[in-house]
């Protein structure tokens, strides 16, 4: 199963449930797929969603899936790696109205540079990515102290 996540703050990430949408539709995704869709608008034809999840729901979901499919927020990122999960993340970027700037690409590119995941900036390789982990799965796994993570969520929401 492929779990999409997406994040629950105020911002829409319309780009990524339309590219999944098409891409199921003529079945060059026929892996099951579940999302967590968050704020955005757009609302999936061909794959089960669900908007909100508690946390217990998330983690079951992250847990049940073979590859995790994921916005740039570093929560999600870093849960999915103490999972030890395939992991392809998609930043928000700021042109699209996803975010309010593109930290998001720093953060993933930073951690597919350290070989932890796989990062698709372009909508476009959305299915090169997916397709990436069949042949060559990530075998780094994440075992980083988690303060880390306080720290970025301080620093990100002082920009607010």
């Amino acid at each position: 199963m492929i779990f999409v996540c997406v994040g629950s703050r105020e911002y829409q990430f319309n780009r990524l449930l339309i590219k999944l949408d098409e891409l199921i539709a003529e079945g060059s995704i026929t892996d099951e797929v579940f999302a967590q869709i968050g704020q955005s608008s757009y609302i999936p034809k061909h794959y089960n969603y669900k908007r909100f999840m508690s946390v217990i729901e998330f983690k079951e979901c992250q847990r049940n899936a073979d590859l995790v499919v994921s916005h740039g927020g570093t929560g999600a990122l870093i849960g999915a790696l103490k999972m030890e999960k395939q992991l392809l993340a998609v930043p928000r970027l700021a042109k699209y109205n996803e975010h309010i700037d593109d930290h998001q690409t720093q953060v993933a590119s930073l951690m597919e540079k350290e070989g932890y995941l796989r990062c698709v900036n372009n909508i476009e390789d959305l299915l090169d990515g997916i397709k990436s982990f069949e042949s060559n799965p990530i075998i780094k796994t994440y075992n980083k102290p988690s303060r880390v993570i306080n720290i970025i969520n301080d620093f990100i929401d002082e920009k607010h």
